[in-house]
């Protein structure tokens, strides 16, 4: 059966088979409160082994390296929004979600762009889905496409909800031993909704991080 993407696999069968649950960083639960969850919550700094891998360019200030195997693509399809704040937000949380994948092809959650990108239940969230696919022998491949993104800053303007759209139709599961992509039939368990709260790291101008995360899956608002 295909390998999911980010909604974390919570038990296995016999068969193989993933029964996928939300996880949001100790709360399952998307919040549609006026006041953002966890907009309050201080980042946290990245550890010292955590310095930049790679010369700053226009596309990535922080210098992080992120880059993904080329058989593991992952499309933003979503505009940039005008508000500075938001826009840098959005793109960290880009960023949030390559370090995950990354962390799924090196087979660790100790790469430098996890702890550069997450923090608190952020960090606790994308190495429980790291760690899922380590247990289950699997990596990444094909397309998995974001979509529909909205943006939205606490009133303190220290953190961003962005909430968007997933499919993971095209993004497969490939056992690391033999190479073999798992295949299954397209459902609604392709859609998810995501809300991730990005925290500003008090000392970059450019850096935010992914305090939590919130997940609603089989999303029929994404098909």
């Amino acid at each position: 059966m295909k390998r999911r993407s980010l909604p974390v696999a919570a038990a296995f069968a016999a068969s193989a088979a993933l029964l996928l649950t939300a996880c949001g960083g100790g709360d399952d639960k998307s919040s549609d409160n006026d006041k953002i969850a966890g907009a309050d919550q201080a980042s946290e700094p990245p550890k010292k082994s955590t310095a930049p891998s790679a010369a700053p360019t226009e596309d990535n200030p922080d210098g992080v390296d992120v880059s993904l195997p080329k058989d593991m693509n992952l499309v933003f399809d979503w505009d940039k929004p005008t508000n500075k704040n938001e826009a840098a937000a959005m793109e960290d949380a880009a960023n949030y979600l390559r370090a995950i994948y990354r962390g799924v092809d090196k087979r660790s959650t100790k790469d430098a762009a996890l702890t550069a990108y997450a923090t608190g239940g952020g960090r606790h969230y994308a190495e429980t889905q790291i760690n899922e696919w380590i247990k289950g022998g699997w990596t990444g491949t094909g397309t998995r496409r974001h979509y529909d993104a909205t943006t939205r800053s606490a009133p303190n303007g220290n953190s961003v909800e962005v909430a968007f759209c997933a499919d993971t139709g095209k993004f497969l599961g490939k056992e690391v031993k033999t190479g073999k992509v798992l295949e299954s039939e397209p459902s609604l368990k392709d859609f998810g909704y995501y809300k991730i709260i990005m925290t500003k790291y008090p000392t970059s101008e450019s850096l935010w991080q992914a305090s939590k995360v919130f997940v609603e899956t089989e999303a029929k608002k994404c098909q």
